[in-house]
């Protein structure tokens, strides 16, 4: 059976895939359909409820159309997500690929690093950060990528372990080969499964940090936005029935991280062997 095949035998896969390419359609054409103003703001408009004065989903506080922040705070997310999640995915691998080929000494140094970093919540890190220093997209996309790759880290090290002792990784070592090249070239390429799943996991815990940082206050600043920090505009108008300030954001959030994590245990599926024995 192929991998495509096994892919879409998972259901909820299919449907994360399907969810997932909507969102990024959603995100980075939907603003080309629907252009809005979102620099400039426009008071005499503020809170108008869907429908009304030809905004679909109404506007926040500051009169900014509420569908077209969500197409733009969608891109931040997505795009802090996604970079973070492919820096952490790079580090964690090469950290763990060279602390389980090494192994000995270099590995038990390597790996209580990890654990110290682990003990430390990455909130904590990157709330400190925000009061220290003005939060961008570039800045939140390194900080979130250099707090979140233990966690490959620890996984790709246990693949180190098992694969170093294989004799393709034996022969080449007899027959010369550096301990760079044989990492970059054999260790690595075989824990690319683990590595691919882990990476939809990793960008969907930063999709989740960047909207926790941004709810609480401590995320990018205005007019740029995410979909955290339209929750955290939005969550002052509740008690006046503004509900759409608050359910889409929301909502765009629970189905990206649902998605990613669909995938994820699609990939997983495949990657897998024992899972396509079963």
């Amino acid at each position: 059976m192929t991998g495509l095949r096994r892919f879409t035998r998972n259901r909820l896969a299919v449907v994360g895939a399907a969810a997932l390419a909507a969102l990024v359609l959603f995100v980075l054409v939907g603003p080309l359909v629907y252009p809005t103003e979102q620099v400039a703001t426009d008071l005499g408009a503020a809170n108008l409820p869907p429908g009304v004065g030809g905004h679909p989903l109404g506007t926040d506080a500051l009169g900014y159309d509420n569908l077209g922040r969500l197409m733009v705070a969608g891109q931040v997310s997505l795009l802090v997500g996604v970079l973070a999640g492919a820096l952490a995915t790079v580090v964690g691998t090469l950290w763990g690929a060279v602390a389980g080929y090494v192994g000995g000494a270099v590995d038990v140094v390597m790996m209580r690093v990890v654990d110290a970093g682990i003990a430390i919540p990455a909130i904590f890190l990157l709330l400190v950060l925000s009061t220290i220093v003005r939060p961008t997209v570039g800045m939140m996309i390194v900080v979130l990528g250099l707090v979140s790759w233990l966690v490959p880290a620890r996984l790709i090290r246990a693949e180190a372990l098992s694969v170093r002792t294989r004799d393709y990784v034996v022969a080449a070592r007899a027959m010369g080969a550096s301990h760079g090249r044989t990492v970059l070239t054999h260790v690595i390429p075989n824990t690319v499964g683990t590595v691919v799943v882990n990476a939809t996991f990793q960008v969907a815990d930063a999709i989740l940090l960047v909207a926790y940082i941004s709810f609480l206050g401590m995320g990018v600043q205005p007019p740029t936005t995410d979909w955290g920090a339209m929750l955290n505009d939005g969550i002052n108008y509740i008690y006046q029935g503004a509900w759409w300030l608050i359910l889409p954001p929301g909502l765009a959030i629970v189905v990206v991280v649902c998605a990613l994590n669909f995938v994820g245990d699609g990939l997983r599926d495949v990657v897998d062997v024992k899972g396509r024995t079963a």
